[in-house]
C-alpha cells in the first residue's frame, strides 16, 4: 500500500517467515535462548546449503526469514530435524519434501563465507514488551523516538556513525506481541511501570556485524557469529536490518564475547 518513492529502498526478493517452535525434545543443560538456541538445528544447517537468511530476535521468540524461491531447499534441509508445517487459513497444514520436490534444487557448494569485522559500541541495551492494551499511552513518546529523536544528518555518509555509542530503536509488532529494543537511556524516557522486562531487568551490549552495508545475497553471516556463541553457551538476540546485522549479548559476558569473535576472525584469515 506504500506509494513509490526516491526515498524508499526496497529489496528484489520477497521472504517468507520460518518460527521455530519447540517441541519439548531439547538437550538436558541448554540455556542458552535467542539465536544461539537453534544455531547447531537451523542457522548452520541452512548456511550450509547456501541459503540467505534474515533473523529477528523479539521479546517473546526467534524468526527467520528465507527468500520464497529458497523454500524448496529450506525445507529439503530441515525435514529431517523438524516437522514442517505451512499455515493456510489459518490452520497449521503438514508440509513433506513431496510438497516441494518439482522445485528443489541441488544447492551449490558454498563459497567460502566472508568473515566480516564485528564492532561494539559502548551503549547499554533493554530487550522490552508493552502489554498492547497500554500502548496508547506511550504512543506519542515511540512516534518521537522512532522518527524525530536522535536522527542523523541528512549529508551523513553511510556508517560514518561514532560507534562508541550507537544509536539503535527497534519496535516489532507481531500477531499482536509487541517486542521493543532501546539503550537504557531512552527507556528513561518512558513510564517504568508500562515497560516489562525480564525479572532479572538485564542490560544487553551490543555487536554489529559488517563494515558496510551486508546485502542479501551472501549465505552464513548469522552463522559466522550464533555458533560460536552457542559453542559458548551464550545467550543471544539477533536482528538482520537492511543494511547491517545487530548481536545483542548480556552485558556481562560482552569480553568473553568479543574474543570469541576475534578469534574467529584470526582462524579464518
Amino acid at each position: 500500500e506504500l506509494p513509490p518513492s526516491e526515498f524508499m529502498q526496497v529489496a528484489d526478493s520477497t521472504w517468507l517467515v520460518l518460527s521455530v517452535v519447540s517441541n519439548g525434545r531439547e538437550p538436558p543443560g541448554c540455556q542458552a535462548t535467542g539465536v544461539t538456541k537453534i544455531a547447531r538445528s537451523v542457522i548452520a544447517p541452512l548456511a550450509e546449503h547456501h541459503v540467505s537468511v534474515l533473523m529477528l530476535s523479539t521479546y517473546q521468540t526467534d524468526f527467520i526469514l528465507v527468500r520464497e524461491r529458497d523454500l524448496p531447499v529450506v525445507i529439503h534441509t530441515l525435514a529431517g530435524e523438524f516437522d514442517i508445517y505451512k499455515e493456510e487459513g489459518g490452520e497449521c497444514v503438514p508440509v513433506t519434501c513431496d510438497d516441494v520436490s518439482n522445485g528443489f534444487l541441488k544447492p551449490k557448494p558454498p563459497a567460502s563465507p566472508t568473515l566480516h569485522p564485528v564492532q561494539s559500541p559502548q551503549t547499554r541495551f533493554c530487550v522490552l514488551t508493552v502489554a498492547p492494551d497500554t500502548l496508547p499511552a506511550i504512543a506519542t513518546m515511540l512516534i518521537d523516538v522512532l522518527f524525530y529523536s536522535h536522527s542523523p544528518p541528512w549529508d551523513a555518509a553511510p556508517g560514518s556513525q561514532d560507534l562508541d555509542s550507537i544509536t539503535f530503536f527497534s519496535f516489532s509488532l507481531i500477531e499482536g506481541y509487541i517486542s521493543i529494543v532501546m539503550d537504557a537511556d531512552t527507556q528513561k524516557r518512558f513510564p517504568s511501570d508500562l515497560l516489562l522486562t525480564s525479572s532479572t531487568g538485564e542490560l544487553w551490549r551490543m555487536v554489529r556485524i559488517g563494515g558496510q552495508p551486508l546485502g542479501f545475497d551472501e549465505c552464513g553471516i548469522v552463522a559466522q557469529i550464533a555458533e560460536p556463541l552457542a559453542a559458548a553457551d551464550i545467550s543471544a538476540y539477533y536482528i538482520s536490518t537492511f543494511n547491517f546485522d545487530h548481536a545483542l549479548v548480556p552485558e556481562e559476558g560482552i569480553a568473553e564475547v568479543i574474543q570469541l569473535l576475534q578469534q574467529r576472525q584470526e582462524s579464518g584469515r
